[in-house]
């Protein structure tokens, strides 16, 4: 029986949350691109992952990431509003790296989503820029190979990732699936 499966709680600490910041920060950054491309006035996405960036380098977690995070996700519903798919899908893989840094140590499988949100928003939206289900894959591929030991032991204390959440969900539980095979 795993841990999350016997307790309420999961040990989590602030080096541990960091680091689990850090690797959704890396996954979010490389799609922002494509917001940029699509609204390059816009630099809300950029300012949510550079305070998540500065929480995982050991700065406090202040209003001011979660305030990036409700601005990125601003972001989202305007590109999406606007009919730009893949930027949306780039915006919210922001949102995510921000959010993060919220990760709670509740043994639920929702809170996988706060490790791997960013990576699937970002291979989504590489997904859909090209057109092509294979782009998203690949783009997993890369984010598996940046989860470090810390991150993975992290995910592994928790259930596997919620069914559900359409594209996004179905490429963030194949990079869990991924991430926990040895």
């Amino acid at each position: 029986m795993a841990v999350a499966e016997r307790k309420p709680t999961i040990e989590l600490n602030m080096a541990e949350l960091r680091a689990v910041t850090g690797y959704a920060v890396a996954c979010a950054e490389p799609a922002l691109v494509l917001f940029e491309r699509a609204r390059p006035d816009d630099r809300r996405p950029h300012i949510a992952i550079e305070a998540a960036r500065r929480f995982a380098e050991g700065a406090a977690r202040t209003k001011k990431l979660r305030d990036g995070a409700w601005a990125a996700q601003r972001a989202y519903q305007q590109a999406r509003d606007q009919g730009r798919l893949a930027a949306g899908e780039a915006a919210r893989a922001a949102v995510a790296a921000a959010g993060a840094a919220f990760l709670h140590p509740l043994a639920k499988a929702t809170q996988v989503l706060h490790i791997l949100g960013s990576a699937a928003h970002a291979a989504y939206a590489f997904e859909l820029d090209a057109g092509d289900p294979d782009a998203g894959i690949a783009y997993l591929e890369q984010t598996r190979k940046l989860a470090t030991a810390t991150v993975v032991d992290v995910l592994a204390r928790y259930p596997i990732a919620p069914s559900g959440r359409g594209r996004m969900g179905a490429l963030a539980r194949t990079l869990d699936t991924a991430l926990r095979q040895p």
